[in-house]
């Protein structure tokens, strides 16, 4: 088996990030995510009109570090660059969150968050070169 090159390595093994987004004003806010590598990007998942999509619209950078699931960093923070997926990216991602979070991922999904307070919507990390 060939083992996948992570986009942010730092995050190899976690089940969470602890993705920071930043207000207009520059504040930033941290909150822990569940993520998948596809080891060119994370992929992540959160519901239409959560407030991180706001602020990732205007401003794309992020943070990114491993975390607990209450959100306790677990080790270094690196740069990135967010953006929406759509069409065939955004089912990409469902499947690589389904993957890795298999039973739970599909209760989530299917079932859970979005199917009472809205839509799913992927979005993808890129990391920043240093």
């Amino acid at each position: 088996m060939v083992e996948q090159r992570a986009s942010f390595p730092t995050l190899q093994g976690h089940g969470y990030a602890a993705l920071t987004t930043f207000r207009r004003d520059g504040r930033p806010v941290t909150t822990p995510v569940w993520f998948a590598d596809d080891g060119k990007r994370l992929l992540f998942v959160t519901r239409a009109g959560a407030g991180k999509l706001k602020r990732i619209a205007h401003t794309p950078r992020v943070l990114v570090a491993p975390c607990t699931v209450s959100g306790k960093l677990l080790g270094p923070t690196v740069a990135g660059e967010a953006a929406l997926l759509s069409g065939e990216d955004a089912r990409l991602a469902e499947r690589a969150l389904l993957r890795k979070y298999r039973l739970l991922g599909w209760l989530y999904l299917r079932l859970g968050w979005f199917g009472r307070r809205g839509a799913a919507v992927f979005f993808a990390v890129c990391p920043l070169a240093e």
